[in-house]
């Protein structure tokens, strides 16, 4: 039987889903992350089926998102899109290293993965983290600084106002290249990589992804398998079925 507890770590709302009958063992873990203005909840059938095949599955809200939402209307959080991106980042490691202590990981098994926001977020994750040892982005992008400066164009061309200063923002742009994995890509180190992006998303730009995978194909030369780009061209900005399942069978190789 599949389990799902509403838990808090560290003050983090997460949904702790794993098989009862290994609730106490320790496991190889999935960390989800789920989109912009969508909750854990969102993603408990990948949670599901990952669990089904032994794995432990932790799916946090980000800030500003499901338990944590608060007033910050619409308009206001694409403003700190970003800074809920870092946030998140940091809060990895907390949740991570709780199970570790909690002696339920197994430390060499530990994977990353997420949907839009979340693809992002697994991303810059691969760029901070070396324990994450396997990975899958389902339309998210690796390239935090190219995104950034589309998404204020949009912005503007939208007539938003900016909350703070063209100075300040540029500031705070050029703060994300740390997180850039298109900029950092040695930081992959040969790890299992697989991205599903659709060639209709409106709302993460297919190309920034699909490039980054040829930009980085050379690194995985002789490790071919350990590389993977699922590409659709229907479903737009929504995780077909095949994307699911091909995320557990690539933890299922890979992890």
């Amino acid at each position: 039987m599949i389990t799902i507890v509403n838990e808090y770590i560290e003050n983090i709302p997460v949904l702790h889903v794993v098989d009862a009958e290994l609730a106490n063992e320790k496991l190889p873990l999935v960390m989800f992350q789920h989109g912009f203005t969508s909750a854990k909840e969102h993603n408990l059938h990948i949670a599901y089926l990952l669990a089904e095949e032994g794995y432990r599955v932790l799916l946090p809200d980000a800030v500003h998102h499901g338990e944590r939402e608060n007033d910050l209307s619409g308009k206001k959080r694409q403003y700190v899109f970003w800074e809920i991106v870092i946030q998140s980042l940091t809060e990895l490691d907390q949740l991570k290293q709780h199970l570790v202590d909690r002696d339920l990981v197994q430390e060499d098994r530990i994977g990353m993965s997420g949907t839009s926001m979340g693809g992002i977020l697994t991303f810059g994750a691969l760029t901070q983290y070396p324990w994450i040892k396997a990975a899958v982005s389902l339309m998210g992008s690796p390239s935090y600084f190219k995104l950034a400066n589309a998404q204020i164009r949009y912005l503007k061309e939208e007539g938003f106002s900016l909350p703070i200063s063209e100075e300040e923002m540029k500031k705070q742009i050029e703060g994300l290249q740390s997180y850039d994995l298109s900029l950092q890509e040695e930081k992959l180190d040969g790890r299992p990589l697989m991205m599903w992006h659709s060639t209709v998303d409106k709302v993460v730009p297919y190309t920034l992804t699909y490039d980054f995978y040829h930009q980085i194909k050379p690194l995985y030369a002789g490790k071919e398998e350990h590389l993977k780009f699922i590409k659709d061209e229907t479903s737009g900005h929504k995780v077909s079925r095949e994307a699911v399942l091909g995320l557990v069978a690539w933890f299922k190789t890979h992890l």
